[in-house]
């Protein structure tokens, strides 16, 4: 893992991962490539009319990719075999044009220097050994890469030419369909918390993790479960306009997080799009704050304060196919309240969640939202009549190749109502006590489906779809004294 802090954005992740071309045509030589760098594997497969001839049908592994995978090759045209993996990598990409080099590391020796794409060069001695192995037609799967950190699924739509880097094309944007047809796949993988970046938006964020192998890392990470990830934070909370000078409050608090990524594909349906398919993040869930001071954030808006970003990007194997997920969170603050009231509370909370988008060829795509969480008051004290509701959450978003599918909001949150100064005599015993008071906790969960969804190869939305609003309250505490 890589912790920064603001400016800057998501890098390259921290992981090794594979890369396939699947292409047309003739079957490509074993080389293995050198074990020094990352290993960015490729894989060619038959890019006939239909899916069967495509693919046979199988169905494929789901798995988080690993390091290095064994090279190797397909057959002949037509022959229906499914994609197979070569030394072939993506050396390097242009976004803003849609050229990419595609080069081969010869066995032994090290990658030739790449050239910029866009540009062109004559053939050298030294040119990559590719030469001939693009062709229009092809289909790009590529793990991060240079100037593609969030992958690449393209067609090549042109060979423009050798350069000193290896073989330069132009692409447009693909489909998995053309690469999946009519296997199937069904996985769940979970993202190793050191796989994550992470950008500190506030000074005093700590990031605390612990993965296999025993290994933890930060100053919460002797706790943290195995595959967690922890971030803890200490802010004061800004002060809402037109709230005295004195009011002023603190929150402090955690979000424990253990992600997973859904993957799914199922099959050739009828026309171009597959039987069905599906995408989404789930996770296990553990957070808790405490508000203290005076909650003037009088604003018809609740206040939200992000505290951190985090990025990762695993790559799913899917058979092989790496397939790369991109997975963003935001954790943040939030607060309102009516800036009457002096409050004293804290809270945990515990639970699950799960966001993502399924697809079936009757219904298209529709939303899949879950939260199962609890939470528990640690200490309650509201001083004078108001209002308070306090939030420690987090925004998500799920996508494939640098686009995103799903958006997640998920909002765990602890709202207290009061009338005189009141305290929870259950929690501090022999405190004064008069006056109601309430206390609930509750949990939403919203987002939206977004037409990125079609890189399945499934229609275009023609409008966003909401996940629809999820929204659960419970009260935790209160009376009337």
């Amino acid at each position: 893992m890589r912790r920064r802090t603001r400016p800057g954005h998501a890098l390259l992740p921290a992981f090794a991962v594979t890369a396939l071309l699947l292409t047309v045509g003739c079957s490509a030589p074993q080389h293995q490539s050198p074990a020094a760098d990352r290993s960015q594997d490729t894989a060619r497969i038959s890019d006939d009319t239909t899916a069967a001839a495509r693919t046979d049908g199988k169905a494929l592994a789901v798995a988080a990719a690993p390091a290095a995978t064994p090279t190797a090759a397909t057959g002949s045209p037509g022959s229906g075999r499914p994609a197979h993996r070569t030394t072939l990598t993506v050396s390097s990409y242009d976004g803003r044009t849609r050229r990419a080099v595609i080069s081969k590391v010869a066995k032994g020796k090290p990658a030739a220097p790449t050239a910029s794409p866009g540009t062109s060069a004559s053939p050298a001695p030294s040119a990559s050994a590719a030469a001939g192995q693009a062709a229009v037609g092809d289909v790009i799967a590529s793990a991060p890469a240079p100037g593609a950190p969030d992958g690449l699924l393209a067609k090549v739509t042109r060979v423009i030419g050798e350069t000193a880097g290896g073989t330069e094309v132009q692409t447009e944007p693909a489909t998995l369909d053309a690469l999946l047809g009519d296997d199937t796949a069904k996985g769940t993988v979970p993202v190793a918390p050191d796989a994550f970046d992470v950008d500190a938006l506030l000074p005093d964020v700590k990031v605390s993790w612990a993965k296999s192998g025993d290994v933890r890392v930060g100053p919460k990470g002797a706790t943290v479960p195995l595959g967690s990830l922890r971030l803890d934070v200490d802010a004061d909370i800004p002060t809402a306009a037109g709230a005295p000078a004195s009011a002023s409050a603190t929150v402090s608090g955690f979000v424990q997080v253990a992600p997973q990524v859904h993957f799914a594909y199922g099959g050739a349906g009828t026309g171009s799009a597959p039987g069905s398919a599906y995408l989404g993040v789930s996770g296990e869930w553990n957070s808790g704050w405490a508000v203290r001071g005076r909650a003037a954030a009088a604003t018809a808006t609740p206040l939200r304060v992000p505290f951190a970003e985090l990025h990762a990007d695993p790559v799913l194997q899917v058979g092989p196919v790496p397939v790369v997920v991109n997975l963003d969170l935001t954790c943040y603050l939030q607060i309102s309240g009516d800036g009457r009231i002096t409050v004293d509370v804290e809270q945990s909370v515990k639970g699950d969640f799960r966001a993502g988008g399924t697809f079936g060829a009757a219904q298209g795509w529709t939303p899949v939202s879950s939260s199962d969480m609890t939470s528990t008051p640690v200490r309650t004290s509201m001083t004078t009549a108001g209002s308070v509701r306090t939030a420690l959450g987090a925004e998500a978003s799920v996508g494939l190749y640098g686009t995103v599918g799903v958006t997640a909001d998920l909002a765990p949150y602890l709202r207290g109502e009061a009338s005189g100064t009141v305290t929870d005599a259950s929690v501090t015993p022999g405190a004064d006590t008069q006056g109601a008071w309430s206390l609930y906790g509750g949990v939403d969960l919203s987002g939206t489906l977004r037409l990125q969804l079609s890189v399945f190869g499934t229609p275009v939305l023609q409008r966003s779809i909401p996940l629809g609003a999820l929204h659960r309250e419970w009260k935790l505490a209160g009376g009337t004294l």
